[in-house]
């Protein structure tokens, strides 16, 4: 069905941007009205066989109608063009639409769980009706292909809230399952289980909500790259001669499709230095059109052809694995002679893990550095951290 009603709203020439925003719409609008059509006939499935367990999977469906609006609306807004007041666009909207179908989801399983619980504690019989499990049963069926759907699109988009409207309509399918097995169980046994499914299908809700609470939070705080982008990136950089490593590599996600890019490439510091601005001018071209982001680079001129230079940098990156472990890097390594000692210059990478402050491993590499070559040399260091 999706993809018969985006052959009709979407067009051939529409920008890949504008298709993701479409695609959001699109399966937006298409889950509202499966929802409404959903809780209305569980809605009547449940006044007829005062199941408290339908009744309250019937509101769960109108919760999801409108956390299918909220999606809607929030594609619609993140897809604006940048402003005055906001240079780096709205995709993070998209986040935020997606926090609030989440936030959503945890209410309805709190709500849920309590009157379940007032129905464990004050149990009623549930009325048997086939056709209230006909109901039930096609709702399952359509759960499941909303799950496939936007799960599919949310895929092929990257969007974080159709992947957790996706993981609600699974859950809600498992839910339902739950109830009609209850109403099962209960005409042909006597047992009132009504409660404690509606119990169980609050876990499921509980559990729907925090999954995708987790994955919209995770880019609003700032999460890193995928390692698959990060290669990317390295790939093409290196693909030119002229840069002879990088460093410093931050990625800023302000949204889906709306990412920028800086990082440090290192350049010999003998070429002609209008000629390596040109090949940087060249690289930045070179990674918007790949990978769709903007970049900006900072050149960091190296002494490639210094031997001494060479050498000291080597037993410093020696010296400093055997004092701090292999897992330090250093990068921007210049020396600076004087005539009682000599300065060495650069920035040390440390992993997050390392069980040292900032100042602390400042002071213990320049412990290192005075072990070195009779004690000759000093380390003016700065600290770095990978974000990637």
């Amino acid at each position: 069905m999706v993809k018969l009603l985006a052959k009709f709203y979407i067009k051939q020439g529409d920008s890949a941007k504008q298709q993701r925003q479409k695609y959001g719409v699109l399966c937006g609008a298409l889950g509202i009205a499966l929802n409404l059509l959903l809780f209305a006939g569980k809605f009547f499935a449940g006044v007829i066989s005062k199941s408290v367990a339908i009744t309250a999977d019937a509101f769960n469906n109108l919760s999801d109608a409108g956390s299918s609006a909220i999606t809607l609306v929030g594609f619609k807004l993140a897809g604006q063009k940048p402003d005055a007041e906001h240079p780096f666009g709205h995709g993070r909207i998209e986040y935020l639409s997606g926090l609030a179908v989440s936030v959503a989801i945890l209410f309805m399983g709190f709500e849920l769980a309590k009157s379940s619980i007032s129905k464990i504690i004050h149990p009623e019989a549930v009325q048997f009706s086939l056709l209230s499990c006909a109901i039930l049963a096609v709702s399952v069926a359509v759960k499941l292909y909303m799950s496939f759907y936007n799960r599919q699109i949310g895929n092929q988009i990257d969007s974080a809230a159709m992947r957790a409207t996706a993981s609600d309509s699974f859950s809600d399918s498992i839910a339902t399952a739950v109830v009609l097995v209850a109403s099962v169980v209960g005409h042909y046994s006597g047992i009132m289980i009504d409660g404690w499914c509606g119990l169980l299908v609050s876990f499921f809700i509980f559990k729907a909500g925090w999954e995708a609470a987790r994955e919209t939070i995770s880019p609003l705080l700032g999460q890193k790259p995928s390692e698959e982008f990060v290669n990317e990136i390295y790939s093409i950089a290196m693909s030119y001669p002229e840069v002879l490593g990088i460093h410093d590599l931050v990625v800023h996600d302000y949204g889906p499709s709306r990412v920028m890019v800086t990082l440090h490439a290192e350049v010999s510091a003998d070429a002609d230095i209008l000629y390596t601005h040109d090949v940087i001018d060249n690289l930045e071209i070179h990674l918007k059109e790949a990978l769709g982001c903007e970049a900006c680079i900072h050149m960091d001129p190296i002494a490639q052809n210094d031997e001494k230079i060479s050498c000291l940098k080597a037993k410093t990156v020696q010296q400093l694995s055997d004092c701090l472990g292999k897992d330090i890097s250093i990068h921007d390594f210049r020396m600076v002679e004087g005539h009682t000692h000599t300065n060495l210059v650069f920035d040390v990478v440390v992993p997050y893990d390392i069980k040292m402050t900032d100042v602390q491993v400042q002071e213990a590499v320049k412990s290192c550095i005075k072990q070195l070559d009779g004690g000759h040399y000093r380390a003016v260091v700065t600290v770095d951290h990978q974000f990637v």
